[in-house]
């Protein structure tokens, strides 16, 4: 993604930023096509025209947006896990950071999604870029004999699935974190398609 230039004071990173989290909200509410510029713009509190100092286009705001999206989620997994004793823990620990995460990003999450109809190579980079390092990782357990050796990018991108479906079926559509219950039950069939068998 090209990088947008970037203000030269604290002021105006402030300023930018609070661009960001406003299109974040206007996008997340009434998504991309019906948002506006003057929304974005009386969310944040500042003059119409301050946006274009900024963001040439609503367009360069989604990308922003995704790009910060896939950093903050990649973030947010490698310290949930850092302490993680095995592969299996990882997968474990992941999981329910990433709920957690859905849930408390839900608009964010919303104009991941949304993206793939504005800019399909923001989108798809937002995902390669998350099977890239998920893919290093279970490369790195099946060297280590955690894991089965399975195809580690295939199985990266299958358990990305999960975790979307996951993601959508509780903080999107129920608004909630996934009880106990079902986590168990997802860990189950990850649990079992990766551990090393006999």
């Amino acid at each position: 993604m090209p990088t947008l230039p970037r203000p030269a004071t604290a002021r105006g990173e402030a300023t930018r930023q609070r661009l960001l989290d406003a299109a974040e909200t206007e996008f997340g509410v009434h998504g991309f096509h019906a948002a506006s510029i003057a929304g974005i713009t009386q969310r944040a509190g500042v003059a119409q025209g301050t946006f274009y100092l900024y963001f040439p286009s609503k367009e360069d705001v989604i990308r922003e947006l995704v790009h910060h999206m896939g950093h903050e989620l990649r973030l947010a997994l490698a310290t949930a896990t850092a302490d993680a004793t095995d592969r299996l823990a990882v997968e474990r620990l992941g999981f329910e950071a990433f709920a957690r995460f859905s849930l408390l990003h839900r608009n964010l999450y919303r104009i991941v999604m949304e993206s793939q109809f504005v800019d399909e190579a923001i989108y798809r980079g937002y995902y390669e870029a998350l099977a890239q390092g998920y893919a290093a990782g279970l490369r790195r357990a099946i060297e280590q004999d955690e894991v089965r050796a399975v195809d580690p990018e295939s199985a990266a991108w299958a358990l990305m699935g999960i975790a979307h479906f996951v993601g959508l079926r509780y903080a999107i559509w129920q608004e909630r974190e996934p009880p106990p219950e079902a986590l168990d039950a997802v860990f189950d069939v990850v649990r079992h398609g990766l551990e090393p068998r006999p």
